[in-house]
């Protein structure tokens, strides 16, 4: 299928186009008005759900638009209307009420009553698109199934067409030459290239599987096609009329004063590559192997390797049994590996780990300059050059495939009151402008849903409800991904190195598949690098994507990384189809069973008037019996996955009994935490303090409590956590238990210690006195905290580790989220999370556990599962006193302008601010910024009052 594309052969003036500046924005809209009214839906929720997506539905802003939010700092009509309402939770949680929900969340029925209809369209004749006047939701009804996804199609267009065409170009690994050269830009085609690199060929493969996978899988592709249809035509309809958003004239696709170029139309293929994006970010797993090897290493370098392989396992906490579980009524659900001795184990030699470079013939400049680019234009253009300097799309978006950010609170029937379950949960996607998600209703045969779905994906709500359901998910990554240790070789026979491109497999000596990717850039109005170029390589084996190479044993190996659900992205698309039938979903049973058709690793929590349920969904491939997938594997065909097809490749998976999973259960929490007994994580960080304690405790504490628990309960118990410091509430009364075991004798120590009593005593709030405020009370203490974390981890396990080896382990666990970021105290041991600010999300991966077991043990209190050994202070109380004490004098000398460095939004020292969320921009709109909180992005609020 060829890639069409609109183009006008006659623009439009300049000065016509500059009027435009001083008018109302064009409505992001065409076709003609309907007379029609939509079907009436029965919503048995009765208006008990409700939901919030921060900073508004529309996504879409014309040129006039975007110029006139730079100079005058007006926003087309629902860009940030919701942001207000999240923002202000984080103040007014504490009086919450049943009835004042809806101050913070919107009202989520379905349907739109006659008298909240913004605008009314049919852009064919078997769909009318209604947008409701509160939030300008898109509710999608259709008299064929078609029609239902062809609106789906054209409302996506109106509202995201901008990212959703970002997002196609960066799982191609073409963002710079669509985008600009920026470094971030750079950085992110990159970062996804190595996680997800496909020829066309492989993008068309997934697209045509999935069409012959039975009848759901052919539906699915016929809405696929449907859908596709429905965003050309939106294409198609505003080119003409120059209401397409106006990063296309500013990244020089479309000339802004004669109309001239085009924007291409999408295709399948396109849906696939933006499935790829969104299955890196957050359905994946595991692949941390190597890193593992290399640590692992390091304590036995340290510690000898009996020794050395015990402390690596406990710090591993592969099943602690102090990990707050998502399924806690005692089940379990074996699935780990063999161990560190199992005869699978390829150990790198030491000092021979080489990453594979993917990054080849780089030009520079070619002598293009910004002043040069912003001359061509008018003035007022001009103006707008440079916005996207910095990339458009954020750096941090590049860590998310590590960062797990969602949560849910689901409390059963018996303690909710009325009787009905309550939930409250959503999926933390990252703050940005507009959002990766949108909102939808979609009615139509067989299709029944209201909620969010990324932008270009939204043939189908994702995370939403039906008629008498709602469901979310959280991510989950368990290990689905294995690296193996692929000898190489040369087909001509001679000795292999390192560099050699090609590899042993079942005897044989087969060549690497190279893909790759030619991109270049030129300075355009929104981004002013200098032009340059460069080709994106990635080598690729029947065992996977080389990641690096090595020897092991002295031979010379590649490094690769299996995923299983690799040039298998659009296998998920079947569950997504189940959770919008309502002839599917009639029940908890039938919800779990379509949560297994997705093959992305996450948690998926489902409620309705009756019953609540939990499964853990992916294609968990099954290994042999002698295989640990915690660190580097021999490709060799013993322990491959059973069932392993490399050609496509699939595999037998774990049966559904096998997945951790639950119905009714008291209550669930889930903040990317450990799912169940036995199962084993990808990864550090599942122990005894985990964010995922300040949902715990709070709701554990509402159920046994004796009281119906309400949504304005559940609610406030999310957003207490929220604004909590998990180091404050779950380490910090450890820390000063310590201190406290013999007299300050430093009187102004002395005040910074009572100080900080003070606050956790109070509950560790990162909170301002009032909405507004911007700044914290209690902001020196906080500023305190922040300062000494790094110092007192460095100061408790470093002098035991020595620097090696704690360089070593923070580089596989990070030692700090804090939500302002950068606070690595001069210490070492920090990563990129700690160099971001801005994120929202906080708390997800430190050293509180380890800090947690160390400082019981040296106050000799239980542990369960120690770290085989005492580092704070050698394991003397008095002397793991001083070192805490010295760490605490140097960070309450540390200045706020240290503690908290300034950025393009934020002045040095301004603590408040270096928390602050900030909704970072994918195109030319930018919104308010709003005060931290550690919370689901879109989230809902629900609590059916019957069932069909």
């Amino acid at each position: 299928m060829s890639r069409g594309r609109t183009r006008l052969s006659r623009g439009r003036t300049g000065p016509i186009l500059l009027v435009a500046l001083g008018c109302v924005a064009a409505l992001l809209t065409a076709g003609p008005a309907s007379a029609g009214a939509p079907r009436a839906v029965t919503d048995y929720c009765q208006g008990h759900c409700n939901d919030v997506l921060p900073p508004g539905e529309n996504g879409n802003a014309t040129l006039a638009d975007i110029l006139a939010n730079r100079t005058l700092g007006t926003r087309p009509a629902h860009t940030a209307d919701q942001l207000g309402k999240y923002g202000d939770l984080a103040t007014g949680y504490r009086e919450l009420t049943d009835d004042t929900i809806g101050r913070y969340f919107n009202d989520s029925s379905l349907g739109v009553p006659a008298d909240q209809v913004a605008s009314s369209i049919s852009p064919r004749s078997d769909v009318t698109i209604v947008r409701d006047r509160a939030t300008g939701v898109p509710h999608v009804y259709g008299t064929t199934r078609s029609g239902t996804e062809f609106g789906a199609g054209y409302a996506a267009g109106q509202d995201r067409l901008w990212l959703m065409d970002l997002f196609r170009h960066v799982g191609r690994g073409e963002l710079t030459g669509f985008a600009g050269g920026a470094p971030a830009n750079r950085a992110l085609e990159q970062a996804f290239w190595r996680q997800a690199p496909y020829s066309e060929q492989d993008l068309q493969d997934q697209v045509d599987r999935v069409a012959a996978s039975g009848s759901r899988g052919a539906q699915a592709y016929q809405d696929v096609k449907s859908y596709v249809d429905g965003v050309n035509a939106y294409i198609d309809a505003v080119y003409p009329a120059r209401t397409f958003p106006g990063e296309y004239d500013l990244t020089g696709h479309v000339d802004p004063v004669t109309n001239a170029g085009g924007i291409d139309h999408f295709r399948p293929t396109d849906l696939v590559a933006i499935a790829s994006v969104i299955g890196a970010l957050f359905g994946a797993g595991g692949g941390g192997e190597v890193g593992n090897a290399l640590v692992k290493q390091a304590f036995d370098a340290k510690y000898g390797v009996a020794e050395g392989d015990r402390l690596w396992q406990a710090f591993r906490e592969q099943n602690d049994p102090e990990a707050v579980l998502t399924v806690h009524d005692g089940h379990t659900f074996p699935y780990g590996g063999a161990g560190a001795d199992a005869p699978s184990v390829a150990m790198p030699d030491p000092g021979s780990v080489t990453p594979q470079p993917i990054v080849v013939d780089p030009t520079g400049s070619a002598g293009s300059s910004a002043t040069a680019a912003r001359k061509s234009v008018p003035g007022r253009l001009g103006a707008a050059a440079g916005m996207f300097n910095h990339g458009v799309l954020p750096a941090d978006l590049l860590d998310s495939p590590k960062r797990g950010m969602s949560n849910a609170l689901v409390v059963s029937a018996a303690h909710s009151a009325g009787g009905h379950p309550v939930a409250v949960f959503g999926p933390q996607t990252g703050y940005y402008a507009p959002q990766l998600l949108m909102l939808e209703e979609l009615e139509g045969p067989g299709i029944s849903a209201r909620g969010a779905a990324f932008a270009g994906l939204s043939f189908y709500v994702q995370l939403g409800r039906g008629a008498d359901y709602s469901w979310s998910a959280t991510s989950a990554g368990q290990d689905i991904t294995d690296t193996y240790a692929v000898p190489l070789c040369n087909a001509d026979g001679s000795a292999p190195t390192k560099d050699s491109l090609s590899y042993e497999y079942h005897g044989s000596c087969l060549p690497m598949q190279k893909l790759e990717r030619d991109d270049a850039w030129t300075p355009t109005l929104a981004d002013q690098t200098p032009a340059g170029s460069y080709k994106l390589v990635m080598y690729r084996t029947k065992y996977g994507l080389v990641q690096s190479r090595a020897t092991v044993g002295g031979k010379p190996v590649v490094f690769t990384s299996l995923r299983s659900s690799y040039l298998r992205e659009v296998d998920s698309i079947v569950g997504f189809q189940e959770f919008n039938d309502p002839d599917a979903i009639r029940s908890a049973s039938d919800f779990q069973h379509a949560a297994a058709d997705v093959n992305y690793t996450f948690n998926w929590f489902y409620v309705d008037s009756r019953d609540t349920a939990y499964f853990n969904s992916g294609d968990n491939p099954v290994r042999p019996a002698d295989v640990d997938f915690d660190l580097p594997v021999k490709a060799q065909q013993r322990y491959e996955w059973q069932g392993w097809n490399p050609d496509d490749n699939s595999a037998t998976y774990t049966p559904f009994a096998a997945h951790p999973q639950s119905v009714n259960q008291d209550y669930y929490v889930s903040w990317n935490n450990k799912q169940a007994l036995d199962y084993g994580t990808a990864g550090p960080g599942d122990g005894p303090v985990h964010r995922v304690n300040l949902l715990d405790d709070r709701v554990r504490t509402l159920v046994h409590s004796g009281q119906p628990v309400t949504r304005a309960d559940l609610t406030r118990a999310m957003a207490d956590a929220a604004n909590t410091d998990l180091r404050g509430e779950d380490v910090l009364p450890l820390a000063l238990k310590v201190i406290g075991s013999a007299p300050v004798t430093d009187p102004d120590l002395a005040k910074v210690v009572n100080a900080l009593k003070s606050w956790q005593a109070a509950g560790s709030h990162r909170l301002p006195a009032k909405a507004g405020d911007k700044s914290y009370v209690d902001a020196d203490t906080i500023r305190v905290l922040d300062a000494w974390w790094p110092l007192l981890v460095h100061a408790e396990f470093a002098p035991g580790m020595g620097d090696d080896l704690y360089q070593a382990q923070t580089g596989t666990l990070q030692l700090n989220d804090s939500p302002s970021g950068g606070q690595n105290g001069g210490t070492g041991g920090g990563d990129v999370n700690e160099s971001q600010s801005h994120k929202g999300s906080s708390f997800q991966y430190g050293w509180w556990s380890y800090s947690s077991k160390d400082l019981r043990t040296v106050l000799g209190e239980p542990v369960s599962a120690p770290l085989g050994r005492a580092y704070c202070g050698g394991g003397e109380l008095s002397a793991c006193r001083t070192a805490l004490l010295d760490s605490l004098r140097q960070a309450a000398a540390e200045p706020a302008d240290q503690v908290y460095p300034g950025d393009a939004d934020c002045d040095a020292g301004d603590q408040w601010c270096a928390d602050s969320i900030v909704q970072h921009p994918l195109g030319g709109i930018t919104d308010p910024t709003i005060g931290w909180q550690n919370r689901p992005t879109f989230q809902q609020v629900v609590q059916y009052q019957a069932h069909r």
